[in-house]
């Protein structure tokens, strides 16, 4: 009989995809209509002029840019592109924000300068807890822009400071991270879906 021996490193592994079904299927079960609510809001709201700030930190600020990628460009179908801001990818304002007005004022120093009302401002987080995007959320509220609210396990501060959440029921930052992917493609799938709806 051949005895077959798990390395710490594939039982990691393991583990990691383990939980990350886990929480796939809670999400399958609990956000995907929301995710794609959001997708057929952003069309509407860009449709009409409206435009799309998003802003998050780390990993977070890649799923950003990710979604607003997708706007500009395409998502699978080649269409015309709309107005979506990663707030994060202008490594001049960011970094001269944050030298002469200090890091919580990254973001909402931005919003203030971009957001008119009726747009929609997205802040992810895993943790729901930082500063800076909690500041931006309050900018955000203040200039009269939609503003929703992607996280990680809910209650944080961050969902309860948007108009909108979407919170991800998973144990590690990094499963997080991967059902936002989701969320941002479905919202994506969603957006182009509505767009052949709208007058």
């Amino acid at each position: 009989m051949t005895v077959t021996r798990t390395t710490p490193r594939t039982a990691a592994g393991t583990d990691h995809c383990d939980r990350l079904l886990a929480a796939l299927r809670t999400f399958r079960a609990e956000q995907v209509a929301t995710a794609q609510r959001w997708g057929a809001q952003l069309a509407a709201t860009l449709s009409a002029g409206g435009r799309l700030l998003a802003a998050g930190n780390g990993g977070s600020a890649a799923q950003a840019q990710h979604l607003t990628a997708e706007l500009v460009g395409r998502y699978r179908e080649d269409r015309a592109p709309f107005s979506a801001i990663a707030l994060h990818a202008d490594t001049s304002s960011c970094t001269a924000i944050v030298n002469d007005y200090g890091p919580d004022e990254l973001f909402a120093r931005q919003v203030r300068a971009h957001a008119r009302p009726g747009d929609v401002l997205i802040l992810l987080s895993t943790s729901g807890a930082s500063r800076n995007l909690l500041a931006a959320a309050a900018a955000g509220r203040a200039a009269a822009a939609d503003v929703w609210s992607l996280t990680g396990p809910a209650p944080n501060p961050l969902a309860e400071a948007g108009d909108r959440r979407l919170c991800v029921a998973a144990d590690s930052t990094a499963n997080v991270q991967e059902l936002h992917l989701v969320a941002v493609h479905l919202m994506c799938a969603a957006f182009d879906a509505a767009l052949d709806t709208l007058p």
